[in-house]
């Protein structure tokens, strides 16, 4: 009969009102997304490895008489399986091959070209490079987008800030200085080339003061009458310039400040009526910066700007054209990404739609809107706030398909870069041009190679146990490329943050150097569309808990008033206190419960599944359960495995989902049992059968033995998700670390001293705590030039006499 899981008796407070995610869903989701291998080649979407072809395709020669167009991709079958592969000491891969299309003089040519081999994942969410699991870990960023500073002065006052950040191109920064002006610094490294706002406002194509005032203030026309209008008009701001006609005389400049004397010259000249600027004075930034800007027209102001980044070439209007349409708005060169276009427009306030988000270069309404929203934030609006660099709004993870999404782009636009020059030498007059003679595939093979098997994300699987093999799937890494530096990284973003709450676990991170640099999802965590980490929350609707859930990313949540798990409910899931504890905007806060909009799913979303497997865990100190929960991921697998006593209702799941044990496919019956496979018969197609193969005696990454047991017998029925044979570390289908023995708390005859720990006999003789470990080790002997060589246990080239004295 099949050793089901024990029945658990639960002392929770309150039910489950949802099943956890799947575990490793993460990997598994983002590689599928990236491939897109289960679709046919006219149904796949714009993502991935299919968007990075639509990106560098069509490539054209020089004199444009040559195009090479992408079709389409097909992913080969792999060679052998994933245990073969390990087995055999190679890469579990496919091969990817790229239909071409190409047009030139003669003609068209359609051909399929080998592009290499493409890693792909295991079911478990794994990668075989050379025979050595290894996991792909998801990167924790900054995202791109718009994000607003504060900086205090020496001088005491506050400068405010903003940095636009693409995902990939030049940043743009806006910073406020001591006399109230903004200027503009494009990439960091060049912070010294400064403009003026108004000056790059002028590149963006709003030439005159007057185009500028009125993209800034509202403004109306005013008639000028008599001397006695004089009084409401003085002081105001001019929004365009006054001209006569026929003279071409100028009364006033746009941004001007208007006095008596020119407004009784405007009267007596017949000036009728005038354009000003509303809720303004000469006080306001735009204002002192178009007083103080030395440029005055679209073409001077490119002309400085070209001569600020590029000093020491000639500012010609189509260079400095060129220059600023490349740094911009050149989508293969400046890319926001939908991320980059959800965050700043919604930081902004403008429109999101898919339309919208696929609009990837600057536009410049947004520096408009930009400069806006920081000249709104020195004057003190309530609706204009800094931003935070270390919530998780303005952080997001790159899961596995996007850090290979970016090889790929990175091997296709070095290959872009040779075709073009093959295109440009090919004798036509000794060859035909083919899509095969003109396209390598190197660039791109041998920068997959060097990721997978170099990259500091790209990391050796920790395969001690089926814990620490799938914390180290759902692991966050703030470090390698693009990401932090360990030497530079400060306090702030290694600390716990109010919006890590439901999404990155308090209390998982390693001890050493790394702390807060490396941590892991919350148990309940998912990551959406945008890269973003999203928790569930149960909707509070007219004062009643309702069991519809809402996933939320962290600056969603921040106007949401969030009760706690544990809040009593009654048999109508109405609170029953009239006042909760409530978390809203970071904050902790004791309200009326009428308040809350949302309620906690369970108290475990806090935490991640190691932590959430330590029992009462609530009752432990910080820094005990940090301890705790990296030292379980040490545990080796024990001979005879006993599943604990006290558990957390988690046991089962985290086995399950780590693939330390095989679990059912689909409804089934058992038709064949042995130590080396299980046969099955699916109910829905019984002649069908299905076979299990088990992992027998295999070494594991970290030297421990991985070996899978039945658990079922010949006849059993079963359904899909069930576990019919366990692994290392398992009983029964529950995770089984350690050992249910009696220990004492208490001083013997001195022996347990200073730490020390006296163990029975017994543990020993009846091998409870006894491990198997395989190690291998490889000797070889060539045949070389002088001969064969020799394995023996004699020294060569030494003495009798200087041996004499060996044992």
């Amino acid at each position: 009969m099949l050793k089901r899981p024990p029945e658990r008796v639960s002392f929770r407070k309150s039910k489950e009102i949802i099943d956890l995610p799947n575990l490793i869903e993460v990997q598994i989701k983002s590689y599928k997304e990236f491939l897109q291998s289960e679709k046919l080649p006219h149904e796949r979407e714009k993502i991935g490895l299919e968007e990075v072809f639509y990106e560098i395709f069509p490539i054209k020669s020089y004199d444009e008489k040559t195009i090479l167009e992408y079709t389409s991709y097909d992913l080969g079958v792999p060679k052998y399986s994933p245990e073969e592969c390990i087995r055999r000491g190679i890469t579990y891969n496919v091969t990817l091959k790229v239909k071409f299309r190409l047009t030139d003089e003669t003609g068209i040519k359609e051909e399929e070209v080998y592009m290499g081999t493409l890693p792909i994942m295991t079911e478990n969410a794994t990668f075989i490079i050379n025979g050595a699991e290894r996991v792909v870990v998801s990167q924790l960023h900054r995202s791109p987008g718009i994000a607003f500073e504060k900086l205090r002065h020496t001088k005491g006052t506050k400068l405010f800030s903003f940095r636009l950040i693409p995902y990939r191109g030049s940043w743009l920064e806006a910073a406020f200085d001591n006399n109230d002006l903004i200027y503009i610094y494009v990439d960091r490294k060049k912070r010294r080339r400064k403009v003026l706002a108004t000056s790059f406002i002028r590149t963006l194509g709003y030439s005159s003061d007057a185009d500028i005032i009125e993209e800034f203030f509202d403004t109306r026309r005013v008639k000028i009458k008599a001397e006695k209008d004089f009084i409401k008009l003085v002081g105001k701001i001019l929004a365009e310039d006054v001209v006569d006609e026929e003279t071409g005389l100028v009364f006033g400049k746009a941004a001007e400040k208007l006095t008596t004397a020119m407004l009784k010259r405007m009267l007596d000249e017949k000036i009728i009526s005038i354009k000003i600027a509303e809720d303004t004075d000469e006080t306001h930034p735009i204002i002192k910066m178009l007083a103080k800007d030395p440029t005055d027209s679209y073409e001077s102001a490119l002309k400085d700007f070209y001569r600020k980044i590029r000093p020491g070439e000639p500012a010609t209007l189509s260079n400095a054209r060129s220059a600023i349409m490349r740094l911009f708005f050149d989508a293969k060169r400046y890319n926001l990404g939908r991320v980059g276009r959800y965050k700043l427009n919604r930081k902004l306030g403008q429109e999101i739609s898919d339309e919208i988000l696929n609009t990837v270069t600057l536009k410049k309404e947004d520096v408009i809107e930009a400069l806006k929203y920081l000249i709104r934030l020195k004057k003190g609006d309530e609706n204009a706030s800094v931003d935070d660099i270390d919530h998780l709004g303005n952080r997001r993870v790159r899961s596995v398909g996007e850090l290979v999404q970016n090889q790929c782009r990175i091997g296709l636009a070095r290959m872009e870069k040779i075709v073009k020059e093959r295109m440009n030498l090919f004798d036509f007059s000794s060859d035909t041009m083919t899509p095969g003679k003109i396209v390598s595939a190197k660039g791109l093979a041998g920068l997959l190679k060097d990721f997978f098997g170099r990259s500091q994300l790209s990391q050796f699987m920790d395969q001690t146990n089926p814990i620490s093999e799938l914390t180290h799937k759902r692991r966050l890494s703030c470090l390698g490329p693009g990401g932090l530096n360990r030497e530079r990284a400060g306090f702030e973003v290694r600390d716990v943050h109010p919006s890590h709450y439901g999404r990155i676990c308090p209390i998982e991170t390693p001890e050493g150097q790394n702390i807060g640099l490396i941590t892991s999802q919350s148990s309940y965590a998912k990551i959406n569309e945008f890269g973003f980490i999203e928790t569930p929350y149960r909707i509070v609707k007219d004062n009643v808990v309702t069991e519809e859930i809402e996933y939320m990313t962290a600056d969603y949540e921040e106007n949401c008033i969030i009760a706690q798990a544990s809040a009593p409910l009654d048999e109508f899931n109405m609170f029953k206190d009239n006042i909760c504890w409530v978390r809203h905007k970071g904050e902790s806060l004791e309200v009326d419960s009428s308040k809350a909009t949302h309620m906690d799913v369970s108290p475990k979303q806090l935490v991640s599944v190691v932590a959430g497997l330590i029992p009462f865990l609530e009752h432990d100190d910080a820094n005990r359960a940090l301890m705790g929960s990296n030292m379980q991921r040490q545990g080796v697998p024990l001979l005879i495995t006993e599943a604990p006593i006290v558990g957390t209702g988690l046991e089962l799941r985290t086995a399950s989902d780590s693939g330390a044990v095989v679990v059912a496919a689909e409804n089934s019956t058992i038709e064949f049992v042995d130590g080396f496979k299980i046969v099955v018969a699916p109910d829905d197609n019984p002649t069908n059968k299905k076979t299990y193969e088990l992992k027998k005696f295999l070494r594991s990454n970290s030297g421990s033995c991985i070996n899978q047991t039945p658990i079922c017998q010949v006849g059993d029925k079963i359904k899909a998700g069930d576990i019919i044979a366990d692994g290392a570390a398992t009983e029964r289908g529950e995770l089984a670390l350690g050992k249910n023995v009696l220990v004492a708390f208490m001083p013997w005859c001195g022996y347990n001293y200073e730490d020390a720990i006296i163990i029975s006999e017994k543990l020993i003789k009846k091998d409870t705590y006894t491990s198997i470990h395989l190690e291998e080790f490889e000797l070889t002997a060539r045949d070389t030039k002088l001969g064969k060589e020799e394995i023996t246990r004699d020294i060569p080239n030494v003495s009798e006499e200087a041996l004499a004295d060996l044992k």
